[in-house]
C-alpha cells in the first residue's frame, strides 16, 4: 500500500494547490478571518472527499479538472464542519490533527465565524462550476441541491443532532448506523455523486456509485472507532479514548472489537462489489475501499 500512499499524497497537494487558489489570502481584511480559515483548511487533512469528487468526474469519462471547483468546495464544507464539531457546546475538542482547534487559537466567536464563511464560500466555489467547459447550468444547479441536502438537517447536521442526543445514552445498532450514514455518510456520497454528475454519468452507473459511497461511508466510520481504541496518538493527531471520555455510542462499543472490525471488512466487501459494471478504470476506488481498512489516521 506504499505506492497507493503516495499517490493519495499526490492527489491531496493537487487539491491543496487548488484550495490556496480559491480561498481569499490570509491578509484579506479582515484579516483573522481568513487567517483562521486558512488555518482551519490547511490543519492536515487526507482530502477524501474531494478526491472522490474528482474520481467520479474521471469514471463519467471527463477531465478531473471540470470538477475541481466542486471538489474543493466539499473540503470547505468539511472543514467547516470539524470547526463547529470542535466548540465546547459540541465535542469540546482541544486539538485536531496535532494542532490546537480553531476555537482554541482564535476564540469561540471567531471559530464559529469561520465555520459559517467556509460554508458559504463553499457554495459560491461550488456555483462558479457552471463556467467549466462542457458542464450544463442544470448539472450544477442539481449537484448544489445534493451537497445542501447532505450537509444539512436532513444529512451531516441531522448526523450532529442525533449524536449529541445520544450521549449518555444507550443505542441500538440501527440508529447507530442511521446517524453515521447522515453525519458520515452523506458527504461522502454527495462527493462521488457530484462529480459523476457533472460529468454527465447514466442513473445506472451513478446508483452503483452511490451504493459504493455508503458502504465506504459505513467502513469509514467504524475504522475510525476502532482508532479512537487502538490508535496512536502520536499518528493521529489527538487524544485515544475520546469517544469513551465523552460517552460516545461507537460500533466497538456496541458490537465489540471482532464484531465491529468484521462488519467494516463486510463493508469493503460490498464496495467492491458495488464496482462491478465499472472495469479497471475503478481500480483507484477500489484501493481506496481496501485502505480504509488499513489506514493509521
Amino acid at each position: 500500500m506504499n505506492g497507493f500512499k503516495q499517490e493519495l499524497q499526490q492527489r491531496k497537494e493537487l487539491i491543496d494547490q487548488h484550495l490556496l487558489k480559491y480561498l481569499a489570502p490570509e491578509d484579506t481584511h479582515p484579516a483573522v478571518i481568513h487567517h483562521a480559515m486558512h488555518y482551519a483548511v490547511f490543519n492536515g487533512g487526507k482530502r477524501l472527499r474531494p478526491m472522490l469528487v474528482l474520481e467520479g468526474a474521471a469514471l463519467a469519462g471527463k477531465k478531473t479538472e471540470i470538477a475541481m471547483p466542486t471538489a474543493c468546495g466539499m473540503e470547505l464544507i468539511h472543514c467547516y464542519s470539524l470547526v463547529h464539531d470542535d466548540l465546547p457546546a459540541m465535542d469540546d475538542d482541544d486539538f485536531r490533527r496535532g494542532k490546537p482547534t480553531c476555537h482554541k487559537v482564535f476564540g469561540e466567536a471567531n471559530a464559529i465565524l469561520t465555520g459559517d464563511a467556509l460554508l458559504t464560500a463553499a457554495f459560491e466555489l461550488i456555483a462558479s462550476n457552471a463556467k467549466a467547459p462542457g458542464v450544463r447550468p442544470e448539472q450544477v444547479i442539481r449537484v448544489i441541491g445534493e451537497i445542501a441536502a447532505a450537509a444539512g438537517s436532513r444529512g451531516m447536521i441531522g448526523g450532529q443532532v442525533m449524536d449529541l442526543d445520544a450521549e449518555n445514552k444507550t443505542i441500538d445498532l440501527s440508529t447507530l448506523q442511521t446517524l453515521h450514514s447522515l453525519k458520515t455518510g452523506a458527504l461522502f456520497t454527495a462527493a462521488l455523486r457530484a462529480g459523476a454528475i457533472l460529468g454527465d454519468m447514466n442513473e445506472e452507473k451513478l446508483e452503483a456509485l452511490t451504493s459504493y459511497a455508503r458502504h465506504f461511508g459505513l467502513a469509514f466510520q467504524i475504522t475510525d472507532d476502532l482508532l479512537d481504541i487502538k490508535g496512536d496518538q502520536e499518528v493521529l493527531g489527538k487524544p485515544v479514548g475520546s469517544d469513551a471520555r465523552n460517552n460516545k455510542n461507537t460500533y466497538p462499543g456496541l458490537l465489540g472489537l471482532e464484531q465491529a472490525e468484521l462488519m467494516a471488512r463486510q463493508s469493503i466487501e460490498q464496495c467492491i462489489a458495488s464496482l462491478e459494471r465499472f472495469g479497471p478504470e475503478a481500480d483507484f476506488l477500489r484501493r481506496l475501499a481496501c485502505f480504509t481498512l488499513e489506514r493509521e489516521s
